[in-house]
């Protein structure tokens, strides 16, 4: 099939390569524009990519590769090549048993880094180019042929990085004889050197092993981009992959993604990518917790629970899992990684099904919505490949439910039939209101419960082509039309602007009761930093839904938050007729601390349903309308289509003699429990919940869309005592209208450690340097709720030290629900008559959750200026603009902190504003920094000529200190510290002396 060429997100490339690349660039295009000319024709842009190729199938259906780093310097380190050959040879070193490894894993490729810079810079195959060390013996012909008789590809990693060459205290790399091999002098301990060299080895490779799969890059080299290397590959091994590390190179077949930390849950990979499908991606980590990524002397754990996780939440997200193991010298591996290999082959052969040979569900092929569940549980759906492949899907559920029920979005498809995979039990389930329920669950596996769900497709969703889009902006390629075009390889893009709105036109006025929205997944879903990149959520927050007849008059018919998450996001809008729906987008998840993403709204698609699936006759258990229970007064059952069992029950106002009571809520043991009420507003109101005859408690209720819409409900949830057994639960409400009742659920508590995740932002952050005297600190914090939960009996201040004083007290918040937050500021005063001095001052936030207090909380650091300074300030200080550059922790700097990525553009730069000195004239400036290697600072004070600071040191972690005459002037000044043409070194504070 042809070349499948889309458009990409801009590349966010690392300042090095962009400073080389802009040098590459016009060598380049001069070319291109020749040869463009001779033909009469220009070729696509360089920011699109080859998205899908035949020669990339085979890794599609795939799930899994194998990471391998080993070589020279595997512990024990050897110092020369013979003798580490021998000990490989002697050890009993196989190729088949690596390959029989990768097979347990159900890895369809195995990735061998021996060319690393860590390990040696060795070549596990009989090279002809002196410069490093190679093997006699032909290892890398032997793993290819075994791989190949047992259907399993390889895959040859290869550095571009030089700087490692003497880590050891023994030269790896071997100038001299490389320099009498090209007739001329050659220094690889140089990047051009080492590119000229690596070139040579990337020809060889070519030319002797036709059977390998692809390259492996570890970043770019500039002269491998300057001899068009790449490009060489593609038209003397058509067949083969290429992937770079970190690096959206448009070339490239794949991009990986190292060793992503720091999500909720844990294991949720994915939500720290940000590279859209249908885009080739690997997840690349270490299946030892600890310990480096090649064997170091250690037999370190693998946490099953972690890298089962990661393994099928990629796999719920076409997102290929590349995971490192640690050879020891013989190629055998640790003994606990072993047993986890034994241990993925038994575990995985039962869902087999529903692990190969799928693609994640939810997203552009199709499927239910992923992600966070009913009571506490998270999971994935996974679907067939194909064009009905979504008709059966596969529930992942990796965290269970604190209770025997499983509920998740249908995205509209009529279930027929569940199974729970690994026992073939069938499973009892009820379908309505836009859900699929499983029920009576009893045989949860520990690391994935899996659930067969055949369907009979999806169908109350009307067709893309008889709907017309347009948007209040949009970037030029990326119009309005994209969202409603069928295609997720195309998008719409805002251009910057909110809020923004897209108006939805049916054409005619037509049944409409949900918007199916699939974002771009371009962004992770949460703040994060990735080798010191700043990256934040692009993802709707605040939002509004407007219908319309006549496109002139609009009714809002849904307000609220979604989720930052991954996959279709479902927004319910009742029951309406009209000809126009317009999606108003007041604010995203992202925050200005990430540049690239913030206020960046992408869509793929969005999709009007005219209906949801018919309801199951099996019910779901504690609808408020059950016979089972005693409906008094007013209370009455109506229809609503968008509540379980498609009724509620309204009527509820006016106090106790207008009830619904459950009257066997049954628990298995006496204690306190998680009560949650699905209920239908349209003004803000309340219920009021009577358990076993006790006082009631009254239960806030949001507004959320007009009741003579159907309704659409809402939860609220609240802790409530109940006794072994039944109970009766009677609810009802004060206001002389009351909320309509849906249904309810009971779960127990969450565990009392659980605390849902918040956004606290206090400002400033970094250390604050302070002079001598009272001094005073303005402070600024904001809390926001980032999960589906609410938060009671809010508030928010800084606790002070002693002899300290704020001008103001706590903020308040009666409540906080998903994407609220509440501000807050305050002067603070150090004590009279006395110098600062150090104080540590926390800016907490306190609330209760189900009854239980919590709080979080981020200090405000406060330090006297080190001796001989008049001024300083740390890099990360949030007071400083940064640019494109990064954040990233940093044990032994002052501030435990640093900024790196700077230089390489002239975005790249860290500029300090307000730098106040009372009087003008020359000052020296110090630059505290960590750098490996040569590099130079290009400083500016008030936008000045730069001046030029190179500094030289190794390893990047430990800071330094070197100086330079500056003049300022009096008051206010100006300091940037850039380099706009290459990497500078991390920068860790300045001051003034």
């Amino acid at each position: 099939m042809p070349t499948l060429r889309i458009p990409l997100r801009p590349l966010r490339i690392p300042a090095a390569r962009a400073a080389r690349a802009a040098r590459t660039w016009w060598r380049t295009l001069c070319a291109a524009l020749v040869l463009a000319l001779a033909v009469g024709l220009l070729s696509a842009p360089a920011a699109d990519a080859e998205v899908q190729d035949p020669r990339q199938e085979w890794l599609r259906a795939s799930t899994a590769g194998l990471f391998l780093h080993w070589g020279m310097f595997t512990y024990p380190k050897h110092q020369n090549c013979r003798e580490w050959e021998r000990d490989v040879t002697e050890g009993g070193w196989s190729a088949d048993y690596w390959v029989d490894e990768a097979r347990k894993l159900g890895a369809s490729y195995i990735v061998l880094a021996t060319f690393h810079s860590r390990l040696g810079y060795a070549r596990p195959w009989p090279s002809k180019i002196p410069g490093s060390c190679a093997t006699e013996r032909d290892l890398l012909g032997e793993l290819v042929a075994a791989g190949k008789a047992k259907g399993v590809h390889i895959i040859l990693y290869m550095t571009d990085d030089p700087q490692w060459h003497n880590e050891s205290g023994t030269e790896t790399l071997d100038s001299a004889a490389y320099s009498a091999y090209k007739g001329r002098q050659v220094d690889l301990t140089t990047r051009r050197g080492f590119g000229m060299f690596s070139y040579d080895l990337f020809f060889e490779v070519m030319r002797n092993y036709p059977d390998l799969s692809g390259i492996w890059i570890d970043n770019d080299n500039e002269y491998w981009e300057e001899q068009g290397l790449y490009e060489q590959i593609r038209e003397r091994r058509p067949s083969w992959l290429l992937s770079n590390n970190n690096e959206d190179t448009p070339i490239m077949d794949t991009v990986s993604n190292e060793q992503k930390t720091g999500m909720t849950p844990a294991y949720d990979y994915p939500a720290a990518v940000t590279v859209p499908m249908p885009r080739l991606t690997e997840a690349d980590y270490k299946l030892p917790t600890t310990g480096d990524w090649w064997y170091d002397g250690g037999d370190h754990q693998v946490d099953a629970r972690l890298s089962t996780g990661r393994y099928i939440t990629n796999a719920g997200s076409s997102i290929k899992s590349l995971m490192a193991e640690t050879p020891m010298v013989n190629g055998k591996l640790p003994s606990q990684q072993e047993e986890f290999n034994d241990f993925m082959g038994r575990w995985v052969e039962p869902v087999r099904e529903s692990v190969y040979g799928v693609e994640g569900g939810g997203y552009m092929y199709g499927g239910m919505q992923p992600g966070f569940w009913n009571d506490g549980a998270h999971g994935v759906v996974t679907v067939g490949r194909g064009e009905d492949g979504d008709r059966t899907q596969y529930v992942h559920v990796v965290t269970r439910p604190r209770t025997d029920l499983l509920r998740l979005r249908d995205n509209g498809y009529t279930v027929r039939r569940v199974t729970d995979l690994r026992t073939g039990e069938a499973m009892r389930f009820s379908q309505s209101g836009g859900h699929l329920s499983i029920l009576g669950i009893s045989d949860w596996d520990p690391y994935d419960t899996v659930f067969k769900v055949e369907t009979d497709g999806r169908q109350p969703y009307y067709p893309q082509s008889g709907v017309d889009a347009t948007a209040s902006s949009a970037r030029a390629g990326h119009l309005a039309a994209d969202l409603a075009d069928g295609n997720h390889e195309t998008y719409w893009d805002s251009d910057g602007e909110l809020p923004v709105s897209v108006t939805l036109d049916l054409g005619a006025r037509k049944r409409a009761t949900a918007l199916a929205v699939n974002q771009r997944e371009w962004s992770p879903t949460h703040a994060r930093s990735s080798f010191g990149r700043p990256e934040d959520s692009a993802r709707i927050k605040d939002y509004r839904v407007y219908a319309s007849g006549d496109g002139k008059r609009w009714t809002q018919v849904r307000a609220g938050a979604l989720r930052s998450a991954r996959g279709v996001q479902i927004i319910d809008i009742g029951d309406h007729d009209a000809r126009y729906l317009k999606l108003d987008v007041r604010s995203l998840w992202g925050g200005p601390q990430a540049p690239e993403f913030f206020d960046q709204l992408r869509i793929d698609e969005i999709q009007v349903a005219y209906g949801r699936p018919k309801p199951t006759r099996t019910p779901l258990p504690l609808e408020a309308e059950a016979r089972e229970n005693r409906l008094a007064g007013a209370a009455r059952s109506v229809e609503c289509g968008a509540c379980s069992g498609a009724r509620r029950v309204v009527g509820l106002g006016g106090g106790p003699r207008n009830s619904v009571t459950y009257r066997d809520v049954r628990v298995p043991e006496a204690g306190d429990y998680r009560l949650q009420l699905d209920h239908t507003a349209e003004a803000t109101s309340s219920l009021s919940v009577s358990v076993n005859g006790a006082a009631p408690v009254e239960v806030p209720v949001v507004a959320n869309n007009p009741d003579r819409a159907g309704g659409v409900p809402e939860s609220t949830a609240v802790s409530v005592p109940l006794k072994a057994g039944a109970n009766t639960v009677r609810i009802f409400s004060t206001a002389a209208r009351g909320p309509g009742l849906d249904r309810i659920a009971v779960a127990p508590l969450p565990p009392a450690s659980y605390t849902p995740k918040t956004t606290l932002t206090v400002r400033p952050h970094g250390l604050q340097w302070v002079g001598p005297g009272q001094r005073s600190i303005t402070v600024t914090a904001s809390l926001r709720l980032d999960d589906d939960e609410q938060l009671d009996g809010v508030s928010l201040a800084p606790r002070l030290p002693a002899g300290w004083t704020a001008d103001g007290g706590p903020v308040t918040a009666r409540s906080l629900r998903l994407g609220q937050t509440l501000t807050g500021s305050w002067t603070l005063t150090s004590p009279p008559r006395q110098d600062a001095g150090s104080a540590d001052i926390p800016v907490t936030a306190d609330f209760t959750l189900l009854g239980r207090e919590k709080s979080v909380s981020d200090p405000v650091r406060v330090r006297p200026l080190p001796a001989g300074r008049i001024w300083a300030r740390e890099a990360e200080d949030s007071a400083n603009q940064l640019g494109s550059t990064g954040i990233t922790s940093c044990g032994p700097c002052s501030g435990a902190e640093k900024v790196r990525n700077i230089g390489g553009s002239e975005r790249a730069a860290v500029t300090f504003p307000d730098v106040v000195v009372p009087d003008g004239g020359q000052r020296t400036l110090y630059l505290d920094y960590t750098v490996n290697g040569t590099r130079s600072f290009h400083v500016s004070v008030n936008g000045g000529p730069p001046t030029v600071v190179t500094v030289t040191d190794t390893g990047n972690t430990t800071p330094r200190t070197t100086s330079v005459p500056v003049t300022l002037k009096p008051g206010a000044n100006t300091i940037e510290i850039s380099n706009a043409t290459e990497s500078a070194p991390d920068l860790d504070r300045i001051s003034l002396g």
